[in-house]
């Protein structure tokens, strides 16, 4: 399975591991400050919490992504691929 993405992607295997690695910690600092938001704004924890929460997350993956991914050297890919999940989203064709 990794191989196979390796592949799609055309990155050397350093460069997935660093892949991953960015897609991990920029994950987890995401849901980190999702949180911290939400405790900041003292919602308790219901349904609104949560909607809040994955609107919160959604939007602000990207960024930080795009963050973890400087000090890790992946920007350029993760700018191209952020660039065609928002193309795949909008329905526009490369």
């Amino acid at each position: 399975m990794f191989k196979k993405l390796q592949e799609k992607w055309g990155i050397s295997g350093t460069a997935f591991v660093l892949v991953l690695c960015t897609f991990a910690i920029g994950g987890s600092a995401c849901g980190r400050l999702g949180k911290l938001i939400l405790d900041e704004l003292a919602i308790e924890r219901g349904v609104v919490y949560w909607v809040l929460y994955f609107v919160i997350v959604t939007l602000l993956w990207p960024l930080c992504v795009l963050t973890v991914s400087i000090p890790l050297g992946q920007f350029r890919f993760f700018k191209n691929y952020l660039h065609r999940v928002l193309l795949k989203l909008t329905g526009k064709k490369p």
